[in-house]
């Protein structure tokens, strides 16, 4: 199948606030919900997915419900509809949904929902930290420990968090897989918080594979670079995502269809000695 003719800055200035919504996106994001074929490659298993709703995440509830898994994904309050949608996904390929409005960054929230997702899946195997958050800023000045604090609690500290709840029913051959940025190697200094914290994702999923490897729970991280999701007009310039993705060798930012063969690769049994790997999908763009 030809790779379709995705759109091409420049684009429409817009901005959202923040988790941003999927209809409001000019031009529509791809999340693969036509495009996508699955084979199998996750038959009966279980996965959690966090930011499901929207971008990346719903992408990757597509793929894994069309591999075979059962899905759960989590979301903020208020973004209900673009859930509903991705589980309507899931369910038409014939998979279970279990959808989950939930503040990962409140320790009791994250708790009941990995006791709800583990209840209604009837067990877990694969773990996907992709929920995030991230604002632009003009100067370092505008920065405030406040924020700085609201961005590493959900980006770092839920992560390590969902992950330390989820081990327990992880069993041997289950997979952790974490949303980390090229940010992690090139950090965008407008938005510093985001950037420190994909940073520290990178280094944390090298180092909870060492720890991991005698459960036998494999953990790796993809680092996307510009992907166009409701994520962007939510956290940059207007005049920003006019131009987003031009700087790339494609040219273009990439779709969240685009990532989702990393996500199921890194999840399925035959990538059972991949862990501690740090994938980057980025439209060619080199990272060091």
């Amino acid at each position: 199948m030809p790779v379709p003719n995705y759109p091409r800055p420049p684009f429409k200035a817009q901005q959202q606030s923040f988790p941003g919504k999927t209809d409001k996106l000019d031009p529509r994001p791809d999340h693969g919900e036509e495009s996508y074929v699955g084979h199998g490659m996750l038959k009966g298993k279980k996965a959690l997915i966090t930011g499901g709703d929207s971008g990346i995440g719903a992408a990757v509830a597509i793929a894994y419900a069309r591999e075979g898994a059962d899905v759960a994904i989590a979301f903020l309050e208020g973004e209900e509809k673009d859930a509903a949608s991705i589980g309507v996904l899931i369910e038409e390929a014939g998979q279970k949904a279990v959808l989950c409005p939930c503040d990962i960054s409140d320790d009791a929230q994250a708790e009941a929902l990995i006791e709800q997702v583990t209840r209604e899946l009837g067990g877990l195997d694969i773990l996907v930290n992709n929920a995030a958050y991230q604002r632009y800023y003009e100067s370092f000045d505008d920065i405030t420990l406040d924020d700085w604090r609201k961005t590493f609690d959900t980006n770092v500290h839920a992560v390590f968090n969902l992950t330390r709840l989820c081990v327990p029913h992880l069993q041997d051959g289950g997979s952790v897989i974490n949303t980390a940025s090229v940010n992690s190697k090139k950090p965008t200094p407008n938005i510093l918080p985001y950037s420190a914290t994909k940073g520290a994702v990178a280094n944390l999923t090298i180092g909870l594979a060492g720890l991991l490897a005698e459960k036998g729970i494999r953990v790796n991280a993809v680092l996307p670079g510009p992907i166009w999701t409701p994520f962007i007009p939510a956290g940059m310039a207007a005049e920003e995502v006019e131009q987003f993705g031009s700087q790339t060798p494609f040219g273009r930012p990439g779709q969240p269809a685009e990532l989702a063969s990393a996500y199921v690769m890194l999840a399925a049994d035959s990538a059972s000695y991949t862990s501690g790997a740090l994938l980057t999908v980025s439209g060619g763009a080199v990272t060091l």
